[in-house]
């Protein structure tokens, strides 16, 4: 009986260790609870959005020298299915993190930034790396055309793909024999060979989505040119740039990755537009 009544005891025991600790992972944790008021001083989250033919490794080299100086990053899976999609997802992640908040777009990720952060008022500054910056009513495909020198054009393969409601859409992908100089041509060819590869495609009704929000209009922004890019040509970057009044660098040489060519250039800059929330 005493034997008994000892393992009666010890499954009660552990028992309730296990009721304790599901309610634990359950529980919102201080990086993911709901949105809060903003602490004064307190070093903002930073949140980086990748763009089309890419994902969140992309943001590696920068979010090692962030977590570096004290930062806590998150880089999202953009979901790459049009801006009313992608900028509805990005607004949720926005509003799961408590205090001030820098947010960080490359390329067509831009847009979706500008877009997810209109009414958030924990959001303290926009970061646009090689990115688009629209304006209300606009479309990234018409903003293009603007200025010669885009390669996307002539580089991109269209794939069809069936939708769940029976209609089909249609996915873009950079070819292989274009990717590395419409995207990333200042990185070695074996480095851009596995990035053709594993490439995340975007909807082509990106390009045609109506933009509803320029967050950019009231938020502080800051953004890199990228002087060699032959995905958004750098005479429309500077135009986005100069019309949202951001604190702007131009790297040399960069192709339209530069957070991966030029990682510390683009830490930097976030963290300037980090060190402006204080």
């Amino acid at each position: 009986m005493q034997v008994r009544r000892t393992i009666t005891r010890r499954r009660a025991l552990a028992g309730g260790v296990a009721v304790a600790a599901t309610a634990m992972m359950l529980a919102p944790s201080a990086s993911t609870a709901a949105t809060g008021p903003t602490t004064s001083g307190a070093k903002p989250t930073i949140v980086l959005v990748h763009g089309g033919f890419a994902d969140a490794s992309g943001w590696n080299g920068v979010i090692k020298r962030l977590q570096h100086d004290g930062y806590t990053t998150v880089a999202p899976a953009n979901p790459l299915r049009g801006l009313p999609t992608d900028a509805t997802y990005t607004s949720s992640v926005l509003k799961s993190i408590n205090g001030p908040i820098v947010l960080v777009g490359h390329s067509y990720g831009g847009a979706v930034i500008t877009n997810a952060a209109a009414g958030n008022p924990n959001v303290k500054a926009l970061v646009y790396i090689a990115a688009f910056a629209p304006d209300k009513g606009e479309q990234l495909g018409v903003l293009l055309d603007k200025f010669p020198g885009s390669e996307i054009g002539s580089s991109v393969q269209a794939v069809p793909y069936p939708s769940p409601d029976g209609t089909t859409g249609t996915d873009l992908y950079l070819r292989a024999d274009k990717f590395r100089s419409a995207f990333a041509a200042d990185l070695p060819a074996s480095t851009t060979r596995i990035m053709q590869a594993t490439q995340r495609p975007f909807a082509a009704s990106a390009l045609t989505d109506i933009t509803q929000a320029a967050a950019w209009r009231t938020i502080p922004s800051w953004a890199l040119v990228a002087t060699q890019d032959k995905a958004i040509p750098p005479a429309l970057e500077r135009f986005f740039y100069q019309r949202a009044k951001s604190h702007v660098i131009e790297v040399k040489g960069a192709s339209h990755v530069p957070m991966i060519s030029h990682p510390g250039t683009t830490a930097r800059l976030i963290e300037n537009a980090a060190a402006a929330t204080n």
